[in-house]
């Protein structure tokens, strides 16, 4: 007996279930939302005892740059795979700026903390030297100079794991510069080597030429043997054309969307195009391959991730390959970069130097958008 023969009795008992069994759900989420946020806390109470062992580092008790403290913690020490690395160097990314907002503020319900941040230190890329090691270290020993990724890079001393994201710095490059390389670099070099297998001689645009990832790709592209050509604004033609671009265009007088170029592959590290005009520069076989999308001023609930899931609907429906990715941090990669930079295909960008005591600062210039390279922090 189908519903609409059932009596009427029936189906008025049944809507009165449903309706009261949607409410009961719906009470419960909100419930369990309000005491996951009133309950959402952090381990800051530690930082109010003093350090048997202090070491200077920036922390975070609440979202926001206002509450970004410079202050002495307890130094790590190193565990049996560890090595303990003196920082030198630290830089900023996007990706600070959004733990230390928290946003977008899905990022809370996923782990990050609602009410207050979970995990109350900073940073992530570091260059430095080794000080000590485990017992059971053997790639890396005391005086070594190093550089990788590793939480709570803000500070004058890491921990970090010899498998982990730590390689040795080349002599080449200084400090400042290796500390630039970890998340940039690698997400140029995944994106374009992994995700738009990028091939000799293949025509590739970077959107965001001049920025911290964008300053990687221009160079790794070329690297590869691609044809490149990087959008940018005007003060930033020279500089993006100094790092090899064979061809630059100037977003502020030209609209590459609207060119009768075709690219094999598209970097986009901005997101501030249409699916619809990204399709438009490809070959009918080329790859887009985004990873940004969206600043601070328009984060909301899900902020940069409308673009990936607006790719991911499309991307079965269309011949060219849309998508995005997210960078993985490895040793194999971070040696694969630090052979690049002995070698002078690739040089670091730094665009900016603040202490570690300036870090807000630091913060709040990325936060503007318009970096050149990279921002970085000496830690002396």
């Amino acid at each position: 007996m189908n519903d609409e023969t059932q009596p009427k009795p029936r189906r008025k008992r049944w809507k009165r279930i449903l309706k009261w069994t949607g409410g009961v759900i719906l009470v419960a989420l909100i419930a369990w939302t309000l005491i996951a946020y009133w309950t959402s806390t952090n381990d800051c109470e530690r930082y109010t005892a003093v350090p048997a062992t202090p070491m200077k580092a920036v922390v975070y008790c609440d979202y926001g740059v206002p509450n970004l403290k410079f202050q002495e913690i307890e130094k790590p020490t190193p565990a049996d795979d560890q090595l303990l690395v003196k920082v030198r160097a630290a830089s900023v990314n996007p990706l600070d700026w959004h733990f230390i907002e928290g946003t977008p503020y899905v990022m809370r319900a996923m782990g990050v903390g609602l009410r207050k941040p979970k995990d109350t230190r900073l940073g992530v890329d570091f260059a430095g030297t080794v000080e000590a090691v485990g017992k059971n270290v053997t790639k890396f020993k005391p005086g070594d100079e190093v550089f990788g990724g590793r939480d709570g890079a803000f500070a004058e001393y890491v921990c970090v794991r010899e498998s982990r994201a730590v390689a040795l710095k080349p002599a080449n490059v200084t400090f400042e510069q290796a500390a630039s390389v970890p998340i940039a670099g690698i997400t140029a070099l995944q994106g374009l080597r992994d995700k738009g297998k990028v091939q000799p001689g293949q025509k590739v645009l970077i959107n965001g030429a001049s920025g911290g990832v964008g300053t990687f790709a221009v160079q790794i592209a070329k690297s590869m043997g691609a044809d490149v050509t990087g959008v940018c604004s005007t003060r930033n033609l020279d500089m993006v054309r100094s790092l090899g671009a064979d061809h630059v265009i100037d977003y502020t007088k030209e609209d590459f969307t609207k060119s009768d170029q075709r690219y094999d592959v598209m970097y986009d590290t901005i997101g501030n195009r249409s699916l619809l005009e990204c399709r438009r520069v490809l070959t009918p076989k080329g790859k887009a391959v985004m990873i940004g999308g969206g600043g601070p001023g328009d984060q909301g609930l899900i902020g940069p991730l409308v673009g990936p899931i607006k790719l991911l609907m499309l991307s079965p429906f269309v011949s060219q390959e849309m998508g995005t990715f997210l960078a993985e941090l490895n040793q194999k990669d971070l040696t694969f970069l630090a052979d690049l930079m002995e070698s002078g295909k690739v040089t670091p960008v730094i665009d900016k130097r603040y202490k570690l005591s300036e870090l807000p600062q630091a913060i709040e210039y990325l936060e503007q958008g318009h970096a050149r390279g990279k921002v970085v922090i000496s830690v002396e």
